[in-house]
């Protein structure tokens, strides 16, 4: 706060002395006025969700299947209204929705939401937009010499604790450790849990028959097993070791085996699979790893963080610190390879280990070729604006 400057008699001041005291002023003046604009644009740009926009804003809004939003929007209402009372009314109206066209679907969207643009950081309007899909694998509830690679259960020794300089803490703000001889310590790394000791011997929950497929299946967080009887169950996230996620494609790259513009889910797989003896090691470079729960209802998609299920093309994984989860986000990028538009409404229903900053989201594509194919290409620069309630 600015404190007031002394009043000073005009009138005890020679010519040239007043001249010289009203130029000070007014460049004074001027220098406030800049720094006040400049603190002005700073603040407009400061990352994260900013002012209001119009719905002009958003390129692509008139032509989007707007009543495809409302039934995954109500099955998020049961978790957004014990918290956000603002989100009683809205779904109490969203119920009348169910048989709704695209325009009535639009109408209450607009009557309820106002956008705002997300800004990135360094001012940058533009982040990254990714995408996961449901992979199927195939395995067995007992080792055989073909399924012999386990997916494992949530074990009773990890623990959920306070992070401190030893513990590492992941997204939900836990560290996660275990004790041993009275100490809590760091849980076993992906090289630990995969290794020789095989320390987590007896918390198998499965089996599957591809130690690469496994490593890909923690990365999208959830998937689908055919059993073989042709029963398929599906394994979702159920908690994670507390270390941090590494992209292992970045080391490929700083190793020259593949280009940055051919990095994919697929060309990944292509060297892991040409490289066995090498696969190992690169994997252990992420010591993150993922242990799952087995459900029956494969019917709908797997549950997010949000614990709905996932919609395919409608639900995405973000950074929770910035935009809450249930959030309705119009999502402006392109899909790989055919770089055909893709612009439409989705829901903040997820999070993932990669997924942080701002303008950063992860399409939730589906099951089936299209989906694997997509969510493998994914890297596309794009823009989003989050829907608040009024």
């Amino acid at each position: 706060m600015l404190t007031p400057a002394p009043m000073i008699d005009l009138s005890a001041l020679s010519p040239m002395t007043l001249k010289k005291n009203l130029n000070f002023g007014v460049k004074k003046l001027v220098v406030l006025a800049a720094l006040a604009l400049l603190g002005g644009c700073a603040s407009h740009h400061k990352p994260g969700i900013s002012s209001a926009v119009d719905w002009s804003k958003l390129k692509g809004w008139h032509t989007d299947q707007h009543s495809q939003i409302v039934s995954p929007l109500l099955l998020q209402c049961p978790r957004l209204v014990v918290k956000q009372p603002k989100w009683q009314q809205i779904c109490k109206r969203a119920e009348r929705l169910l048989t709704a066209d695209n325009n009535s679907a639009k109408q209450f969207l607009e009557a309820n939401f106002q956008p705002h643009k997300v800004n990135g950081n360094q001012g940058s309007k533009t982040g990254l937009i990714t995408g996961y899909y449901e992979p199927l694998l195939q395995g067995s509830f007992t080792k055989t010499a073909r399924y012999n690679y386990p997916l494992y259960k949530k074990p009773q020794a990890l623990l959920k604790v306070a992070p401190d300089k030893k513990l590492l803490k992941v997204k939900d703000s836990k560290a996660r450790g275990h004790m041993i001889a009275n100490k809590t310590l760091p849980f076993y790394s992906r090289a630990e849990i995969d290794g020789p000791t095989q320390p987590l011997k007896g918390s198998e929950l499965l089996w599957v028959d591809n130690s690469d497929d496994a490593f890909f299946l923690h990365i999208q967080g959830s998937g689908l097993v055919e059993l073989p009887n042709g029963e398929i169950i599906g394994v979702s996230y159920a908690d994670q070791n507390g270390h941090p996620y590494r992209a292992i494609g970045r080391d490929l790259v700083a190793m020259g085996a593949i280009s940055k513009q051919d990095i994919s889910l697929q060309s990944i797989k292509a060297w892991l699979t040409d490289n066995p003896t090498k696969a190992s090691a690169l994997k252990n470079k992420n010591p993150s790893y993922i242990f799952f729960i087995a459900r029956t209802d494969v019917e709908q998609g797997p549950r997010g963080s949000l614990n709905v299920p996932l919609t395919a093309e409608r639900s995405v994984a973000v950074d929770r610190s910035i935009i809450a989860l249930g959030t309705p986000i119009w999502l402006s990028t392109q899909l790989p390879l055919s770089q055909a538009p893709y612009q439409r409404l989705v829901l903040a229903q997820d999070t993932g280990g990669a997924i942080n900053g701002p303008i950063r989201a992860d399409v939730f594509f589906g099951r089936g070729a299209r989906a694997k194919t997509l969510a493998g290409n994914m890297k596309q620069e794009g823009s989003i604006f989050v829907l608040l309630p009024k």
